[in-house]
């Protein structure tokens, strides 16, 4: 019986256009439908290595490091002034899966700005926060808000030092009234004073002491609040 040879199974041609138009390693410029553009390298299709991207709807544009198709690495993000149309960085630091995670500077409106650790997109761990009234918070944070141990210096120099839960003073701390020339040591909750000491603390050098000295006590100044 003869043997009858049937010609090779062939690959579809589109099977050969689909990996020619593979784009892997070499930079593109690939816009998508809205409008978004995209210059940087790539593998396996996504954004991977060093890139920016501009959206047409907001103007914003990230560059630097991306991981499979999304912000991870080192990059910063800016976006248009809307009045003179001059790109403002917002946040210049670490990403990892398309959010702000590690070490990275925040610029806000108004000339807030914070320096500082951030995990999931969230200020979260150590850092430092610029308020636009001169005041500075530096400590931990969890969530956006301030959490643990930390200082708050206010624009006269005077400064708390102590716990906080949930943005607010909570816990063990100390309250220095410089201005005054007094100290005040005790426990808050919910950034209320609930029990503590105040003692006068280089009054005679306050640029604004009080009235009426605290009467000494044995050997300290102090009055018990409670």
């Amino acid at each position: 019986m003869p043997i009858v040879k049937y010609p090779r199974a062939t690959e579809p041609l589109w099977h050969e256009w689909d990996r020619k138009a593979q784009k892997c390693g070499l930079r593109h410029t690939v816009y998508a439908v809205n409008g978004d553009q995209y210059t940087g390298e790539w593998l396996d299709n996504l954004k991977h290595g060093k890139g920016t991207q501009v959206w047409k709807c907001t103007g914003a544009i990230y560059s630097g490091d991306w991981k499979f198709g999304k912000r991870d690495g080192y990059g910063s993000y800016s976006i248009p002034d809307p009045v003179t149309k001059e790109y403002k960085k917002v946040y210049t630091g670490w990403w990892k899966n398309d959010q702000k995670c590690g070490y990275g500077v925040t610029f806000y409106a108004g000339r807030k700005r914070y320096e500082g650790e951030w995990s999931g997109g969230l200020r979260s761990g150590w850092g430092r926060m610029y308020y636009p009234d001169g005041s500075i918070y530096e400590g931990q944070w969890l969530e956006n808000k301030p959490n643990g141990q930390g200082m708050l210096r206010l624009p006269n120099e005077n400064r708390y030092e102590g716990g906080w839960k949930g943005g607010k003073k909570h816990g063990p701390g100390k309250f220095f009234y410089l201005d005054k020339g007094q100290l005040f040591e005790g426990i808050w909750a919910a950034d209320i004073p609930k029990c503590g000491i105040l003692i006068d603390f280089g009054r005679d050098e306050a640029p604004a002491p009080t009235q009426y000295p605290i009467p000494k006590v044995i050997a300290w100044n102090f009055v018990l609040v409670c």
